[in-house]
């Protein structure tokens, strides 16, 4: 497949779709993370032949921070996916104010204030649009293939 087919198929893909993508890989990645945590926490536990415990400890540590990643997932997806819809146009503000509502909801409620909720918000949002700005440009055989379209796309709903 070529650059064109590949672009063809995400744009085929509904925003529903996407958003379910982003919530199960978060999903999968939290649990993993949870279980290398849990791991640092539970050794000296387990080492004293309580394994019990530290087993039981150990799948609520993977299914807290797996429910919260795919939480920011699918949450940082989905309004990114509402935003470009709203404003036809795929660049880097959409992941911002995505990555801005999944930080300040998901971050903002488990910290329970609203600093917490801004300076997450704000974190993510940051590291969302420099990532997509240090990636809009792809060199390959000597010509630049943007990530994004620049232009709005036609509204289909005008006549």
């Amino acid at each position: 497949m070529d650059i064109e087919d590949l672009k063809k198929m995400e744009d085929e893909e509904s925003s529903v779709m996407k958003t379910m993508k982003g919530a199960t890989t978060g999903l999968v990645a939290g649990t993993f993370w949870g279980m290398v945590v849990a791991t640092w926490h539970d050794v000296p536990r387990v080492e004293r032949n309580i394994a019990l415990p530290g087993l039981i400890r150990t799948l609520k540590m993977m299914g807290n921070h797996g429910a919260t990643f795919a939480a920011i997932g699918g949450l940082y997806m989905g309004v990114e996916q509402l935003v470009q819809k709203q404003r036809m146009k795929r660049d880097y503000i959409n992941g911002a104010v995505g990555g801005f509502v999944a930080g300040a909801l998901v971050f903002g409620f488990k910290g329970k204030s609203i600093p917490s909720a801004m300076s997450a918000g704000g974190t993510f949002a940051a590291t969302s649009a420099i990532l997509e700005v240090l990636g809009i440009e792809k060199r390959e055989t000597g010509r630049v293939n943007y990530v994004y379209t620049r232009e709005k796309r036609p509204n289909p709903n005008a006549n």
